[in-house]
């Protein structure tokens, strides 16, 4: 059952952006749930893209980009659970990904160097392996050229040639990591990603709109990708898609050939993928179906603090390498006080309750076209907000990702 005074709060907040011309937002969905799986509040705003679109609806599918590194993570954690993947065993990571024996250290200086630590599932999970992404990383982006480095590419040989860009275990840095714990899982089980997160995750939780290769129907209800160019970010417009080999892709033949990315790969409709969040805060249970798809340790293990000596990780600051790709932040999740900051196996942790109503211990995190979830066990609430605008950072889309959680925090309270 809806909460009216959410619904109310959120429809307006939302149609207020999408509503007006000099936002440059064309359309929003946001939805939330409680333990149950049910809906707290639900909108689809606006239009599915600047120039005179169809109307947003629940049925709209988007790319969800880096939202996809949580069900990689979860893919990856079954995979501990049934003894097939160590969470902290270099020499299987070695024997399944010799790439990962051999890659080298990139240094400030441009040169390349040996690693003096090995490199586990759990660092690959924890974003403390080395790797970094070239939107965010200029060191990174500058040693790829001239031929640079597309993560969006949906190939596989862009992501072999990346080297790091930090010691494996000596800091946190977002990057390729989860794309590689995906390549970890593939060769130890033989089982693509995606055929591995729809057997195992979606089928379980009864959905079928959360896909690496969107279906036939999915892809009717794709939202059309969006940019604000530098320079004059108040001018939004219709794009090419960002990640559009999937989508092309119609034969197996023609599948075979796109990487299975478990940093980026899927596409979803937010109705859909937030009831991968209801089975986590039930534990690794779906409320809905009633099957189980992680054990309640294994999710008590994800939402432990993988980075303790790190207090501060997430304040160094977000430089835009790439400014059609990402704005520039000073810190991913401002909070009062600055209490420390946590991150999970695949998520940050705001470790202390947030100016949202949030509860302790909020796993979040974001895809780059301005996508945004959050799951809260202790208050037993979840959510998405969903858009496709480029770059990463959107203040529109941010302000409606806090506006509308604090809205469902107010009404349930």
């Amino acid at each position: 059952m809806v909460n009216q005074k959410a619904q109310d709060a959120v429809q307006k907040s939302l149609d207020s952006v999408t509503g007006d011309k000099s936002t440059g937002v064309a359309g929003l969905v946001f939805v939330a749930i409680d333990k149950e799986g049910k809906q707290i509040a639900a909108h689809a705003s606006g239009k599915t893209g600047l120039n005179d679109r169809p109307p947003m609806t629940m049925d709209t599918v988007f790319w969800i980009a880096s939202c996809t590194k949580l069900l990689a993570t979860m893919a990856c954690m079954q995979a501990v659970e049934q003894g097939k993947l160590k969470l902290d065993d270099a020499q299987q990571v070695y024997k399944l990904c010799p790439e990962l024996k051999e890659v080298k250290v990139l240094q400030d200086d441009g040169k390349l160097v040996d690693k003096k630590n090995d490199i586990t599932l759990r660092m690959l999970l924890s974003h403390t392996a080395g790797f970094g992404y070239e939107f965010f990383n200029p060191k990174l982006r500058d040693y790829g050229r001239p031929a640079g480095f597309d993560v969006f590419h949906a190939d596989v040989d862009d992501l072999m040639r990346m080297p790091l860009v930090n010691q494996p275990g000596d800091t946190w840095e977002y990057g390729i990591n989860i794309d590689w714990a995906g390549i970890v899982l593939e060769r130890a089980t033989g089982v693509k990603l995606n055929d591995w997160i729809q057997q195992q995750i979606m089928q379980p939780l009864g959905l079928k709109s959360v896909n690496m290769f969107p279906t036939a129907d999915m892809k009717k209800e794709l939202a059309y990708m969006h940019q604000r160019w530098p320079g004059d970010p108040s001018k939004n417009e219709e794009r090419d898609h960002m990640y559009r080999e999937p989508i092309l892709a119609e034969t197996d033949k023609q599948k075979e050939r796109v990487f299975h990315s478990g940093g980026a790969g899927a596409y979803a409709k937010p109705a859909e993928y937030v009831q991968v969040l209801a089975a986590l805060l039930n534990d690794g249970t779906s409320p809905i179906t009633k099957k189980q798809i992680l054990k309640p340790e294994t999710v008590n293990m994800m939402w432990e603090n993988q980075v303790p000596k790190m207090p501060d990780f997430a304040r160094q600051g977000v430089p835009a390498a790439k400014p059609e790709q990402t704005n520039p932040s000073p810190e991913f999740y401002p909070q009062e006080g600055n209490p420390p900051q946590g991150w999970g196996l695949s998520f940050m942790l705001t470790q202390e309750p947030g100016a949202t109503g949030r509860g302790r211990n909020t796993a979040w995190w974001a895809g780059i076209a301005n996508l945004f979830w959050w799951c809260d066990r202790e208050k037993g609430v979840a959510g998405m907000i969903a858009s496709q605008i480029m770059p990463f950072g959107d203040q529109h889309v941010m302000g409606q990702w806090g506006a509308c959680e604090a809205a469902v925090y107010s009404a349930l309270s």
